[in-house]
């Protein structure tokens, strides 16, 4: 990263969007963070406020945006299930009009862009782990279909974006993310096991417990993005970003229970639709062209985050507000899916 170096970030002030404006800053670029504060809160953002080279922006990437940057961050969708199926028809425009309208920028401004794609792209996978050459077995009609897809047409998109008008872009598939700033109603595996653990609630888990996820620390995760925003021209993606490690549900939940000393009892639901068995990433390409692996173990990784959750359960004017969007209380019910 240069220095001066102009940074556009949609979905800035989300989970990863402000991690990556944060460490952004550090490098020397000035930040412009763009979010619409549906699932972002302005908190996450807060301690850049005062920073003469953030700014922070409230817009709709469904709308057209014109700003002057040399790099674009698309980080902008929900990327929990309970989010994204709030709206459905939206988080789809989110998707693809939001593509449309970033790509539309960059080919403008000439400046290189990289898309926030998903491992849900590979859907339930029949290939395991899942190479960036698997074209996926990916449910077209189903209730997670809105973001599925969505992140598969807009990494269409990028490459005839590419090919078409020979659009500097990166296509990186992150695999699941966690860590502080994660949304505490977000409805994802690992806050969730969280919250209801630091309540005393008891840890829903669904299906057998027996389908394995990898989990990347969020530090890990950006460091991955930046690395490949800074590569040559010729290295597009896509590429997986997270941790090949594979951890079953079960297993996580019983290191929840230990590193918070809760007494919560692990419950099981029925298994949603859809709901892959079996996720992790294969990241010889990572390791080849950003000389890229995650560094921090889960053990470790939770230990932070855990104390994150527990100072925002801790604050009175915060804890009210941890619920499901239909206002029930934890425990939610979440499809355990869903990168980021």
């Amino acid at each position: 990263m240069h220095l001066e170096t102009r940074v556009l970030v949609t979905g800035g002030a989300g989970f990863l969007g402000s991690h990556l404006c944060e460490r952004l800053l550090q490098s020397g670029a000035t930040v412009i963070c763009l979010d619409n504060f549906f699932t972002g809160t302005r908190r996450n953002v807060e301690a850049l406020l005062d920073d003469r080279r953030f700014e922070l922006l409230r817009h709709d990437v469904t709308f057209p945006l014109y700003v002057e940057v040399d790099q674009i961050f698309n980080l902008a969708c929900p990327a929990s299930p309970v989010h994204y199926q709030h709206d459905p028809v939206q988080t789809t425009k989110t998707s693809v009009h939001g593509a449309i309208n970033m790509l539309g920028l960059a080919k403008r401004l000439r400046a290189k862009i990289l898309q926030a794609s998903t491992s849900e792209v590979y859907g339930d996978p029949a290939i395991h782990p899942q190479l960036e050459s698997y074209w996926g077995n990916v449910n077209p009609i189903g209730p997670r279909s809105c973001y599925d897809e969505g992140k598969r047409c807009a990494e269409t998109l990028f490459f005839d974006y590419r090919r078409q008008h020979d659009l500097r872009i990166k296509v990186a598939r992150i695999f699941n993310t966690y860590g502080p700033r994660m949304h505490p109603n977000d409805g994802r595996v690992v806050s969730n096991f969280i919250v209801q653990a630091l309540l005393g609630r008891d840890i829903t888990v669904f299906g057998d417990g027996l389908q394995t996820r990898s989990f990347c620390y969020v530090d890990d995760t950006i460091g991955g993005l930046i690395r490949l925003m800074d590569t040559a021209d010729d290295v597009t993606g896509p590429i997986n970003i997270g941790n090949p490690q594979e951890f079953t549900i079960i297993d996580l939940a019983t290191a929840v229970i230990e590193l918070t000393g809760s007494r919560a009892r692990i419950v099981h639901r029925p298994l949603p639709q859809d709901d892959p068995r079996q996720r992790s990433p294969d990241i010889t390409r990572a390791q080849k062209l950003l000389g890229w692996k995650p560094q921090m173990n889960l053990k470790e990784g939770l230990k932070r985050t855990i104390a994150y959750f527990d100072g925002l359960l801790g604050d009175e004017a915060i804890r009210p507000l941890i619920k499901h969007p239909s206002g029930a209380s934890p425990p939610f019910p979440p499809p355990q899916a869903g990168e980021g």
